[in-house]
């Protein structure tokens, strides 16, 4: 007779968790104060294997496991309650020494540990819950009265998900002997100061119940291939490079020749790099390759369309009341997607089965022919949405706010590359430029969206091409940001290349890193305003490096 299973450890921790959430929807009250209306538990198993070379040798080679809780506590109704932004939760005793649960699960699979865990706090999130239900009421008295304000929190429908196991294989002996070698490719160009060759396989099973009745087990498993080095140029400005990789599976990652390949991509651009000029501040026509495009929408229009972000006190509010508008030019079109596994073969970032706040993640249309249509939507409504679309997302133990997955981007004005150039050195003609810009690469960037400061965001490109208008010819150029302000830029977009790019990559915000894609095709920018790049004096180090002195003891292969 067959051995009967082994129980699943991920159901006896969930059945664990539901047990002290009914224990407390049931008992937990303070006399005379109201009890929690809503209350839901979060455990994050992240489980990380990490090599990294540099010059030829293994500098890291380890593995680490961590358990994160988040609690969630709500005292008031749906329609208004006691939560408040990230950042103003926290709520002390004036009569003693308060003290901070720690928000850690235990890694034995011992269900009185986790709830025991989660009981502390839990009693710390209700007590802080009161507070702050308490002093917004009172808040309340001094506040005119608005009719068109949004509920505290959407009511939604329970999910239920037990996800199979995924498993997350990591051919160490493959990947330090890759490593190894690929790092070692660097030795020979001693310019190239720094570099490294990382692999990881990263996986995270969520465990969350809700007292709605939601139940959901989840694995994501995301591997990361990194090759990036450091140089200075002549002049000191700091220079860097890398390529990227990105996959669910350890099969997805690239062959060991695309790796050595995309380190000679590194090496050549960087000795391009440092020999290249560096250019004066511009403003004039450019075309953003499909990646630098995808950080443009990424910054300028998929943050300002966060739900969270129309209601803040301290927020911008570039796209508030806009809905129904045309908000940028009418061939555009843009959605986000979580549901998207694979575009085009390849795989996306951002793809996901249900948000931190277990929805279910939803194709959503931001923007349609250019005139606004909806926000990216966690569980705090805005003005006119009121339930989710499942974008609540976080990293860890921070409050999951509304997030970016896979922001998508569709154009009806597409032409070739060859047509768009054209039209670049067309418009760099008429406004009288001796030429006109393209970006293939770009590092990232960043945007403020607070009413602090000003609406603007800034890119760091990397691979930037000066186009001579008499000639069409192209010149390497380096030493600028791109910077701008959002609707200024895009509503300065006259047409797009036929082919869309994906830049997968992790995005920062007050959630934490999230893992997110953007698809976009190539924009050619009537007008883009790139300042000078700060500017490095530092001297590069001053003696040759070991790897250039051609000594046969340094050269010596590592076993």
């Amino acid at each position: 007779m067959a051995a009967a299973p082994a129980p699943d450890a991920r159901v006896t921790l969930l059945d664990a968790m539901a047990s002290e959430l009914a224990r407390n929807q049931q008992q937990l009250k303070m006399q005379s104060h109201e009890p929690p209306y809503f209350m839901s538990y979060q455990l994050k198993d992240y489980e990380q294997t990490a090599v990294a070379a540099r010059y030829g040798a293994i500098f890291m080679d380890d593995s680490y496991r961590e358990r994160k809780l988040y609690v969630d506590v709500r005292v008031g109704s749906y329609d208004f309650d006691s939560s408040v932004p990230e950042g103003f939760e926290f709520s002390f005793s004036t009569k003693g020494t308060s003290y901070i649960a720690r928000k850690e699960g235990p890694l034995d699979d011992s269900p009185l540990a986790l709830r025991t865990a989660l009981w502390l706090i839990t009693d710390e999130k209700y007590k802080s819950a009161l507070f702050q239900y308490l002093k917004k009421k009172g808040e309340d008295v001094y506040s005119v009265e608005d009719p068109k304000r949004p509920p505290s929190f959407t009511k939604e429908k329970p999910s239920t998900l037990v996800q199979p196991a995924v498993p997350a294989p990591f051919n160490r002996e493959r990947w330090v002997k890759l490593s190894r070698e690929v790092s070692g490719l660097f030795n020979a160009h001693p310019e190239l100061f720094d570099s490294e060759v990382r692999v990881t396989a990263d996986k995270v099973t969520r465990l969350f119940v809700s007292t709605e009745g939601s139940r959901i087990i989840s694995e994501e498993v995301l591997y990361g291939l990194h090759v990036s080095a450091v140089t200075r140029a002549p002049d000191g400005q700091l220079l860097d490079d890398s390529r990227d990789f990105y996959s669910p599976s350890e099969a997805g990652l690239p062959e060991d020749a695309k790796v050595r390949e995309a380190a000679g991509k590194v090496i050549e651009e960087l000795l391009a790099l440092r020999a290249a000029p560096a250019i004066d501040p511009y403003t004039g026509p450019a075309i953003l390759a499909p990646e630098a495009s995808g950080v443009l929408f990424h910054e300028a229009v998929g943050h300002r369309l966060e739900g969270d972000r129309q209601d803040g006190d301290n927020e911008g509010k570039t796209f508030k009341g806009q809905v129904g508008k045309a908000v940028l030019p009418t061939f555009l079109s843009i959605h986000d997607d979580p549901s998207l596994k694979v575009l085009n073969g390849e795989p996306l970032n951002g793809y996901y089965q249900f948000d931190e706040e277990g929805v279910k993640g939803q194709r959503v249309t931001l923007v349609e022919k250019g005139v606004l249509r909806n926000y990216l939507l966690g569980r705090r409504p805005a003005e006119g949405f009121l339930q989710s679309n499942g974008h609540g997302r976080s990293q860890g133990t921070l409050k999951p706010v509304a997030r970016m997955a896979n922001l998508i981007v569709d154009s009806t004005k597409a032409v070739s590359d060859a047509e768009l150039k054209r039209l670049l050195i067309n418009e760099a003609k008429r406004q009288g430029k001796p030429y006109g810009l393209i970006i293939r690469d770009i590092t990232g960037g960043n945007t403020n969206t607070s009413n602090y400061g000003y609406q603007a965001f800034k890119g760091v490109p990397r691979m930037v091409y000066r186009v001579d208008v008499k000639t069409g010819q192209e010149s390497l150029v380096r030493g600028v940001e791109i910077v701008g302000t959002p609707l200024s830029a895009v509503n300065r977009i006259l047409a797009s290349g036929q082919k869309q790019g994906i830049f997968n990559g992790f995005c920062g915000a007050e959630s934490g890193n999230v893992p997110v894609s953007t698809v976009a095709p190539a924009i050619l920018l009537q007008e883009m305003e790139l300042q000078r790049a700060m500017e490095g004096k530092d001297r590069p180090p001053i003696l040759s490096s070991p790897a250039a002195l051609k000594d046969p003891a340094m050269q010596k292969a590592t076993p």
